[in-house]
This record gives C-alpha cells, sequence and structure tokens, in this order.
C-alpha cells in the first residue's frame, strides 16, 4: 500500500470514527511496538497494565485520552529524553531506541490504544 494511499485510507477512518482519535482509530503494528519496546528495555519501568517505577500504557493512554496532539506529545516524550521524576530523584527518561520516525509513531499509538 503506498504511502499516499494509507494516509487517506487514515483520514477517512479517523472522518467516518466520529469521536474517535487518531491514534485509536490508526494501525497499530503491535509486534514491531513489541519489538521496539523490548530493543528500547522500556519494560524495565514500564508495563502494559501495572505501574513500575513509570506509569503503565493504560495508565498513559487513559491520561491522553481526547487530548489533541496526544501522539505527537508521546513521540516527543519518546524522542527527547525529557527530565522525570522516580522516587522523587529527577532524572533523564531514556530514549527509545531507534531513529525511526515511523517506528516510533507506531509505538506511541501502541502506547495511546492500550
Amino acid at each position: 500500500m503506498s504511502w499516499t494511499l494509507k494516509h487517506a485510507l487514515m483520514v477517512a477512518a479517523v472522518a467516518w470514527g466520529g469521536g474517535l482519535g487518531a491514534a485509536e482509530a490508526a494501525d497499530v503494528d503491535e509486534a514491531a511496538a513489541q519489538a521496539l519496546i523490548k530493543k528500547s528495555d522500556c519494560g524495565k519501568c514500564h508495563a502494559v497494565d501495572k505501574k513500575k517505577d513509570g506509569p503503565s500504557y493504560k495508565e498513559t493512554a487513559a491520561k491522553l485520552k481526547g487530548k489533541a496532539g496526544a501522539e505527537d506529545e508521546l513521540y516527543k516524550h519518546l524522542t527527547t529524553g525529557p527530565k522525570i521524576k522516580i522516587d522523587g530523584k529527577e532524572e533523564e527518561h531514556k530514549k527509545v531506541s531507534s531513529t525511526n520516525e515511523a517506528d516510533v509513531r507506531n509505538l506511541a499509538r501502541y502506547i495511546l490504544t492500550r
């Protein structure tokens, strides 16, 4: 499927979905997202539905649900290494182990659809 056709289908799905956000209407390659999670060692601090040192993906999805620009916000968080607090101590969040925008956006959509 061409990139342009894929985008046209995504726009149509979002429009058809009424109140659905782009992350909910867009395709997510779960296997690729899980592989990037493993490669980036995200599981050390995050889980799908359990709080660890960091919030669960489910908690993050709930926090960002319905928020305009949620995917962009999460993408920025995953790629810029922002300061976070763990046990009251501030440290830099580890960046994901990919510089491929499509891979990181897929991961962001995966998190937002949990």
